[in-house]
């Protein structure tokens, strides 16, 4: 149908500039339903289910964003949607577990602890999307929120899977201050490695690979242990990269 003066509009250009790309969205669909899912199975006390909920929510949120460069996908469309499903997954979700888990038996202090992680992995998701074009693309500014879901989620399961019951041991306050920890550090400006600048389209040595192979028979072989100790590391290079640059920074006398 022709408009008033004559010209056909071009509404499959529009159809076209208005589309979303499937398969990177299949991914970010998919962890969004992981964090849904952990939610549930908090909300059914079945909080080991919870926990590798996240971790599979966490495996998915990274392969949408390689799937969308590798397939030339990228879309403001998918940034956002990706977003919106990183602030259940990984923002509500370990929140609302940890709280059902331990935070519960604090009172006021544990929703207080719970909340400081959901706002921060908040506030650290709207940071990212504003600063995206203006930071350093080797590094993330503050804690991502997969790996401060992840440090929150390993610790849940590592207890869980040694048979630690929550009320011993001071593990509620041990979950709180985890919690705190990973809320506070999420919005801290302290750089960790983004790990952005690894080309899956690049030759790598035979040693890498053998180096990946080597890091997957690690994890097989008591994952909860093993992924808790990855994340714990992870958490605190970025004070140590901060302090490292921070010395070089600073003027001998």
């Amino acid at each position: 149908m022709a408009d008033l003066d004559g010209r056909r509009p071009l509404f499959n250009a529009e159809i076209r500039r208005r589309g979303i790309y499937l398969l990177p969205n299949l991914f970010t669909t998919a962890s969004l339903f992981a964090g849904f899912y952990a939610i549930v199975m908090a909300m059914n006390q079945r909080f080991e289910q919870a926990a590798i909920g996240i971790f599979v929510a966490m495996v998915l949120d990274g392969l949408d964003g390689r799937v969308a460069r590798l397939t030339h996908t990228q879309s403001e469309f998918g940034a956002e949607y990706d977003s919106l499903s990183d602030m259940v997954s990984f923002g509500a979700a370990p929140a609302l577990i940890m709280y059902e888990w331990a935070l519960k038996d604090l009172g006021r202090f544990g929703w207080i602890a719970a909340f400081v992680y959901c706002a921060g992995a908040a506030l650290r998701l709207a940071r990212f999307n504003t600063n995206i074009e203006v930071v350093d693309k080797r590094y993330f500014q503050g804690l991502p929120s997969p790996a401060a879901a992840a440090l929150v989620a390993g610790f849940l399961w590592l207890a869980i899977d040694n048979k630690i019951p929550v009320d011993a041991y001071g593990i509620p306050l041990v979950a709180a201050f985890l919690t705190i920890y990973a809320g506070i550090t999420m919005v801290s400006n302290v750089p960790f490695h983004s790990f952005k600048d690894f080309n899956l389209r690049r030759s790598v040595p035979f040693a890498v690979v053998l180096l990946v192979v080597l890091a997957f028979a690690l994890v097989s072989t008591d994952p909860p242990i093993v992924l808790f100790l990855l994340f714990v590391g992870y958490g605190l290079s970025g004070y140590v990269i901060w302090l490292w640059q921070h010395r070089r920074r600073t003027p001998r006398a």
